[in-house]
């Protein structure tokens, strides 16, 4: 994914073969989550017979500065990038674009047209850069809120120290914070702990002195090597961890053994044998080694699948809704559903002498029939307690309740009888009871 070389990189193409040149034609994609804040229409109405001047950059952002505001503003994010046609731009992971590819290619976001016929366009296949036009880009966010640009704001050493002492967390994941420094990303952050010989999950307050000189030694190394080839990664020197890290497959730098573990959320490649966690901080190392990523998911995981913080929300909401969803499959044993608990419920009583015998009844349906009871429970129950209450209250001469009630004994002993002998299941008798005066 580009990180400060990449877009380092495109900024130089922008200002080597555009400065100067007007804006003639100009095709901004209807995607309101890659275009942010305007309609294309207008996006193309502001930047029409517009100069190009300047292009800056800042961390992993770019923006190209016209001859009055305002001004087109490039956030990156995970596959973002410039093209120029008949320029050579560098490319990198999951974002090339062929040169036999359409022109402009179908995921392009951002195209002009210069008044010498140059052409170019901002692509993203993924959709996780951003677009925007500002009036002052470094005044607006996300720039005003990025920290000090790794190589064109250095720290000094006292600066850097003191930054450290007040940071509680993994070295790795305060590096991969673009307000702490920005244009660090995945990789870089590996290659300069690994040259630094510092572990990733050291605690950067954990440092010492000498450890932050090396280590700030070692990102301007980095990143002003990365800026000399243009961000060619075949020309970055073959005892580099870079050349090792991509799709988490066993490798050895310079004969060393090279692991992957997470931190932070992302994919980190380090050498165990070279960097090794200090005093108590190896007691909160992961015992094993990150698990290597299934083909399905292999494109996402050969740059780590990180995006370092500046893809937008978008992107680290999608993560977390993995992860929910991942969490809720995990709990409900793979994602199935349990099986229902079936509903219990009896026939409604009828009479003291019923109980037991409409037990039975219900206990044979739901054997036989796998249901859970009958719709009409309820409406059972009241009749039978109505008929109940009207027996106990029935004078001792108005005996006809209780002959219906010994009736309906012999009746249930009957089918008992029956149902033992034929093996088939007795219906409930209908019950009436007389109105008691």
């Amino acid at each position: 994914m580009p990180e400060l070389p990449e877009v380092e990189a495109a900024r130089s193409a922008v200002a080597d073969h555009c400065i100067g040149k007007k804006i003639v034609r100009a095709i901004i994609a209807n995607d309101p989550k890659v275009i942010d804040g305007v309609s294309p229409s207008d996006f193309e109405a502001s930047i029409l017979n517009k100069t190009i001047v300047a292009a800056h950059r800042k961390g992993k952002n770019m923006w190209i500065q016209l001859d009055s505001p305002p001004f087109p503003t490039f956030q990156f994010g995970m596959t973002g990038a410039i093209y120029i046609k008949g320029v050579a731009v560098t490319k990198y992971k999951r974002s090339a674009v062929k040169d036999t590819d359409e022109w402009p290619s179908k995921f392009s976001k951002f195209f002009i047209e210069l008044n010498d016929g140059l052409e170019l366009s901002f692509t993203d296949k993924r959709r996780f850069a951003r677009v925007r036009l500002l009036d002052d880009p470094p005044s607006a966010p996300p720039i005003s809120e990025l920290g000090p640009d790794a190589l064109l704001e250095p720290m000094t050493e006292d600066e850097f120290f003191t930054a450290l002492r007040k940071k509680k967390i993994a070295i790795k994941s305060l590096f991969l914070d673009q307000s702490f420094i920005s244009g660090i990303g995945n990789w870089v952050a590996d290659e300069v702990l690994y040259q630094a010989r510092i572990h990733p999950l050291e605690i950067a307050s954990s440092l010492s002195r000498e450890d932050c000189a090396r280590l700030l030694k070692c990102i301007k190394e980095v990143t002003w090597h990365a800026v000399e080839v243009d961000a060619d990664s075949n020309r970055f020197p073959f005892v580099w961890l870079f050349h090792f890290r991509w799709g988490k497959k066993p490798g050895n730098v310079d004969g060393k053994k090279v692991d992957f573990i997470n931190v932070g959320g992302r994919t980190t490649a380090y050498v165990p044998e070279l960097q090794k966690l200090s005093g108590t901080q190896a007691t909160k190392a992961p015992a094993k080694p990150r698990k290597q990523a299934s083909k399905k998911n292999k494109d996402d995981e050969e740059d780590g699948s990180d995006d370092d913080g500046d893809a937008g929300k978008s992107d680290s909401e999608e993560e977390e809704r993995g992860n929910v969803e991942s969490k809720r499959k995990n709990s409900k044993g793979g994602g199935k559903n349990p099986p229902r608990r079936q509903k219990t419920t009896t026939i409604a009583e009828e009479g003291d002498s019923d109980d037991d015998d409409d037990k039975k009844m219900a206990t044979a349906k739901r054997k036989s029939r796998g249901m859970g009871g009958n719709k009409n429970a309820n409406k059972s129950k009241k009749s039978g307690s109505m008929a109940k209450k009207a027996r106990t209250e029935a004078k001792p001469k108005e005996n006809n309740d209780s002959d219906a009630g010994d009736d309906s004994d012999d009746y249930n002993g009957d089918q008992k009888s029956t149902r033992k002998a034929k093996g088939t299941k007795p219906q409930p008798k209908k019950r009436t009871s007389k109105k008691v005066k």
